[in-house]
């Protein structure tokens, strides 16, 4: 009887062991879903912020986009008046109904061959703001594609692409997936450092 007892204690213990663990393990998977939920809500969060409607637009094979809301006119290839001692990528300004929009050939911001424009060359005119500058500039593409309305779904974040291309790829927003395409996201504001941004500003007041 005495053996009896201690087994029925030992197996009452073990039972009693394995309930306890059986609720901790209860109480962790009832707390995981709702970390992962908040973590979820944190990315999409951030992604929401990207989401909308994007200008397409080609350099060379690579299609990027920029927000609609940052466009202000787009136009074909017209006469640049050159200004001396600007950057190369400055390719001058224009008369845009009476005001001087300061012009930037985005190939050659991007150390791009340069390439001779043609019929379907084009002029998309921006609102830039950075620096405590606002301005509108007009940015030199090969050709401009299409209008696409972006889902959190088709946006992914940059890849790292190591620390040395850091400082050269703060200017993208991230990576759209379109019907298997990749389309680069650009932040227009960001394209141009606070320097370059006072040099265009002060060649519109010119």
């Amino acid at each position: 009887m005495a053996m009896q007892s201690t087994v029925l204690e030992n197996q009452t213990t073990g039972v009693a062991a394995v309930g306890a663990n059986s609720q901790s393990l209860g109480s962790a998977r009832t707390q995981m879903p709702s970390t992962v939920t908040a973590k979820q809500e944190a990315v999409l969060s951030a992604l929401d912020q990207r989401v909308g409607k994007y200008l397409t637009f080609l350099l060379g094979r690579e299609e990027f986009a920029i927000r609609v809301l940052k466009v202000r006119e787009i136009m074909g290839i017209q006469d640049i008046t050159a200004v001396p001692q600007t950057q190369a990528y400055v390719k001058g300004v224009i008369n845009l109904r009476g005001k001087v929009i300061p012009v930037v050939d985005l190939r050659l911001k991007f150390c791009l061959p340069e390439r001779e424009y043609t019929q379907r060359t084009c002029i998309i005119v921006v609102q830039v703001q950075g620096a405590g500058v606002s301005l509108q500039t007009g940015i030199v593409v090969d050709e401009v594609s299409e209008v696409l309305n972006l889902a959190a779904g088709d946006i992914e974040d940059t890849p790292d692409f190591g620390e040395g291309a850091a400082a050269a790829t703060n200017y993208l927003l991230g990576m759209a997936k379109v019907k298997g395409k990749v389309k680069i996201l650009l932040d227009i504001d960001r394209v141009l450092s606070s320097q370059e941004l006072h040099g265009l500003d002060a060649l519109a007041l010119a």
